[in-house]
Parts: structure tokens; sequence; C-alpha cells
């Protein structure tokens, strides 16, 4: 069961990438653009309608809202755009992850975090 869990939430994380690259492809119908950016922003977001910390609840909007916005995005993208936004994303998904790409990243978003804080600092003692 656990390994079919794994392989569902493999499925749906390449799913949520296929639609925001299908989002992004002209030959998509403008409301099926509209509805995958909607849909792959809140998949993608850290903000969630019910928060995760609420026990149970937290997760649901997560199990349903999200496949079900995948769901209405695939009946609307023409199928052969969305097989290859399928395709591009499993590409994606098999390419590693550079982890000192992450770090620079991370360390930028630390120097501005601290370069915020001190002209916060600067700004209140003075």
């Amino acid at each position: 069961m656990l390994a079919r869990l794994k392989g569902w939430a493999r499925v749906i994380k390449r799913d949520v990438l296929a639609v925001w690259l299908a989002a992004r492809d002209p030959r998509t119908p403008w409301y099926a653009r509209a509805l995958a950016l909607a849909v792959a922003a809140y998949a993608l977001s850290p903000i969630d309608l019910i928060p995760d910390v609420i026990p149970v609840l937290g997760y649901l909007d997560d199990v349903i809202l999200v496949p079900l916005g995948i769901l209405a995005v695939v009946a609307l993208v023409p199928r052969d755009v969305m097989a290859e936004c399928r395709a591009r994303a499993e590409a994606a998904a098999a390419r590693p992850v550079s982890r000192a790409g992450a770090a620079f990243i991370v360390a930028v978003w630390a120097l501005l975090g601290l370069a915020a804080g001190w002209a916060a600092w600067q700004h209140l003692a003075g």
C-alpha cells in the first residue's frame, strides 16, 4: 500500500508540473490556461485554504482539491498538448537536483533577510 501511495504522489507531482507547463503553452485555450495557473499556484503555494497544522482537515484539501483541479485541467487541455507537457514534466523529474544551486538560493535569501533586518534595526534605532 505504501508503494501505491508513493506512486500516486509521484504522478500528482508530475501532473502539477505538467499543468504548469500546459498553462504556458500557446496551444492551450485561455480558460484552460486560467484554471491551470490557479491549480498549479494552489498546489505549489505554501498557503492553503485549510492550514496543514489542523489534523486531518489540513491535508484533506491537498488530497482532494489538487487532484480534482488536475482532472479538470486535463479535461480542458487538448490531449496532444497534455501528453507533451507530461513527457516534459517526466523528463524534468528525471534530471538531477543541484544541491549547490539550492544552497546558493538559500544563502541569497538569508543574506536578503539579514540585510532587511539590519535596515529595520537601523531605522528603528536611529
